[in-house]
């Protein structure tokens, strides 16, 4: 029997929101049904499936190997269909499209809105939706279909099944401060006169971090005093502009506040190689023609970025 004929998009909902809650009751209350009526289902569905889905346990349904891999399914399939219908509204009003952008903060001042901007030239009915996060959430959303393409830093992006990546440009990072901090007035400076102030950095576990802290080895330096840990690079710019710490950013978005007088880069080396920024999208059997025209903007923006 072909069980998948079988389920319904309530179904779908059902699975997750099992998932989610760890509980029948909560589960059948959430959609209208008896717990009893729910379990039927349940135990109907995983002897289709020729599997458990969920292992009952003391403190709720422990979801199984086999229900994580029909889960991420499930959850896909939803994400799906609500971009259906976010695109079939706007189809109805008269509009195209709606694309979806993960973007990373090293990629976004200017960069990302480069590529959106020659991409809604060549096609003035599509709208554009941005979410700017870390790398590892934004792929865990590209992975769930609620993005179609993600921009940014690659520097230790692990090759997936699920995806295709590209390199778009390469990148090193810089040391900055705000306009008129002490260490902008000296010509030369060492690691000592960094380490004297205190710092903001990016989550462990983010490219621009874990690049940092390679060049930190590479220097045979111990971490400096990390007064602030954020990936809000509004949050991070403020705190840059009134106080003396110091933080970590990629070239791009250095130079791209310097040019407003916002930030400075400080003249100093950071070891290592350069970094790279690129762009990762979903690896789909049938192509889509309006991800594949937003993909050639990215290309021919970051050309236009290395002619720079």
């Amino acid at each position: 029997m072909d069980w998948s004929r079988h389920l319904k998009l309530k179904h779908i909902s059902l699975l997750i929101h099992l998932n989610e809650s760890k509980s029948l009751s909560k589960t059948a209350n959430a959609f209208y049904t008896t717990q009893p009526a729910l379990s039927r289902w349940l135990k109907e569905l995983e002897q289709d499936v020729g599997g458990v889905l969920f292992e009952r346990k003391a403190r709720g349904l422990q979801v199984t190997l086999l229900g994580e891999l029909l889960l991420e399914h499930a959850i896909r399939i939803q994400a799906e269909i609500e971009r259906a219908q976010e695109n079939i509204s706007a189809a109805k009003n008269g509009s195209g499209r709606t694309i979806a952008i993960g973007t990373s903060p090293a990629s976004a001042p200017s960069f990302v809105p480069t590529a959106i901007a020659k991409f809604l030239k060549l096609h003035p009915q599509a709208s554009v939706r941005v979410q700017e996060s870390t790398m590892n959430i934004l792929l865990s959303q590209l992975a769930r279909g609620d993005l179609d393409v993600v921009v940014g830093r690659l520097d230790n992006y692990q090759p997936s099944s699920k995806f295709r990546n590209e390199h778009l440009y390469s990148e090193n990072i810089c040391i900055v401060s705000r306009p008129g901090h002490p260490l902008t007035q000296k010509k030369t400076l060492y690691w000592d006169d960094l380490l004297m102030f205190d710092w903001i950095v990016w989550p462990d576990g983010s490219p621009i971090r874990r690049k940092f802290d390679a060049s930190l080895t590479l220097a045979g330096q111990k971490p400096p005093t990390y007064r602030v840990e954020s990936s809000s690079q509004v949050a991070n710019l403020w705190l840059l502009q009134h106080s003396n710490m110091l933080s970590v950013a990629s070239e791009e978005v250095a130079n791209h506040f310097k040019r407003r007088g916002l930030m400075e880069p400080l003249n100093i080396d950071v070891a290592g190689d350069d970094g790279s920024v690129g762009m990762c999208w979903r690896d789909e059997v049938v192509d889509d023609k309006a991800v594949e025209a937003l993909l050639e903007c990215f290309r021919k923006a970051s050309c236009s970025l290395n002619e720079d």
